[in-house]
């Protein structure tokens, strides 16, 4: 004899397969649910790790906290970088200068015409860059050498003006395009001879923008093309905590008094990334409407089944059957639809999650197009991050929604008076 209770043995019962219309509806049920949760978890999933894998690259390559001058250069950095170097939050200072300059490539004659563009360049101190951002240890190419006229490019860049380890180039700042502009037209005009500088190293960081659009040189280099002289533009300030860096930044500015502004890194990217907490939470309330629809389908499959086991009903009530137990009955078939699928849901979920970049290489050789283009997005893979909380949120309110679903047939079939579902025809 079996101990479940009787409620539940029908139920299961009523829930074998059969060549039936309600067995279609109760199949159809199922694969809606198991459609929502995995749509839903992979979508959550992805839209987690865009937010992570973004938060890692902009914080790989740019800083926790940005400290500059109200009025200018930073001229007593060195005094400035051992000041804040003593806070017990801070993981590194490194000094730097950043702007915009124009790169002109320098080929042989014999293979095409010099290239332009116009990337940021980043003045950087090879002795302290390595404990503010992974560009040290990012080069694909070449070395971290910034000796002399050294530059390192990133990959993007130097695919895209067909450069590598050894080339030189020509980098014009905007001193000099100031000075050209301010002698043209005069009678005795002085050419300005821009700096030749050599690639020594190729980085790859990992996000697209960053390889594509800054090239960095020694800070003294950096200082000698935006005519700072023993200036920099600011400091950069890596934290153990990301997350402590407003109370650090009172911290300084309690202990640098108030001739600097800091920045901090939630504030130069919070743009993108409140589109992405945006976009995820619009996300999850659409997606969500699958599961409406899949509790639809669930109702409608009680309220035929209901009619079809009128009789049975009637039977059961006159046996000694209460209200509670005709309506568990039905209430155990929807909860059983609702874990079937959400179970079937979440391995459907986990598994497209796991091979996401392999099925994204096969749509791109069968299709010949490029559904994950890094240009646009950033990653060259596409990233996904399982949150427990997430996953939970998901299964537990798509079970509680489609239990919901089968309440009101429920309801009714335990309200049925005997008498009326015997002579049920």
């Amino acid at each position: 004899m079996s101990k479940l209770p009787f409620e539940l043995l029908l139920a299961l019962r009523y829930l074998r397969p059969k060549r039936t219309f309600v067995s279609i509806i109760t199949l159809i049920s199922v694969i809606g649910v198991t459609l929502g949760v995995a749509v839903l978890i992979i979508v959550i999933s992805v839209m987690s790790g865009f937010d992570e894998q973004l938060r890692d690259r902009i914080l790989g390559f740019n800083t926790h906290l940005r400290i500059l001058g109200w009025d200018g250069p930073v001229g007593d950095y060195a005094q400035v970088q051992h000041t804040v170097s003593q806070h017990p939050e801070v993981k590194g200072v490194s000094p730097f200068v950043l702007g915009q300059v124009l790169v002109e490539t320098q080929p042989d004659p014999d293979k095409g015409q010099p290239m332009v563009a116009a990337p940021w360049l980043r003045g950087s101190d090879p002795l302290t860059e390595g404990s503010v951002s992974v560009l040290t240890n990012s080069i694909i190419a070449g070395a971290f050498d910034l000796s002399g006229r050294g530059l390192v490019i990133g990959s993007e860049f130097a695919h895209s003006l067909g450069l590598r380890v050894g080339d030189s180039v020509a980098v014009y700042s905007p001193h000099d395009l100031r000075r050209m502009k301010e002698r043209q037209g005069q009678d005795e005009q002085e050419a300005v001879l821009p700096e030749d500088y050599t690639v020594r190293g190729i980085f790859d960081v990992g996000y697209y923008e960053y390889n594509a659009s800054v090239i960095v040189s020694s800070l003294e280099n950096a200082q000698e093309l935006y005519d700072l002289g023993d200036t920099v533009h600011g400091l950069m300030v890596m934290l153990k905590d990301p997350y402590q860096a407003g109370a650090v930044r009172r911290d300084l500015i309690s202990a640098l008094g108030t001739g600097y502004r800091m920045s901090l890194w939630t504030e130069e990217n919070s743009a993108i990334l409140n589109a992405l907490v945006v976009e995820k939470n619009v996300m999850f309330y659409l997606l969500f409407f699958i599961m409406i629809v899949a509790a639809l389908c669930i109702l409608s499959a009680q309220i035929v089944f209901v009619v079809q086991k009128t009789r049975e009903i009637g039977m059961l009530k006159a046996l000694g059957a209460t209200d509670w137990q005709i309506t568990g009955l039905f209430l155990s078939q929807s909860a059983f639809v609702a874990a079937t699928g959400v179970l079937c849901g979440y391995g459907l979920g986990m598994l497209a999650l796991a091979y996401r970049n392999e099925f994204l290489a096969f749509m791109n050789r069968r299709t010949g197009f490029e559904l994950f283009p890094a240009d646009i997005y950033g990653f060259n893979q596409l990233p996904a991050l399982v949150v427990p909380r997430d996953i939970v949120i998901i299964c537990g309110s798509a079970f509680v929604i489609c239990v919901l679903g089968g309440i009101l047939p429920a309801w009714k079939a335990g309200r049925l008076q005997p008498v009326e579902a015997l002579r049920h025809e």
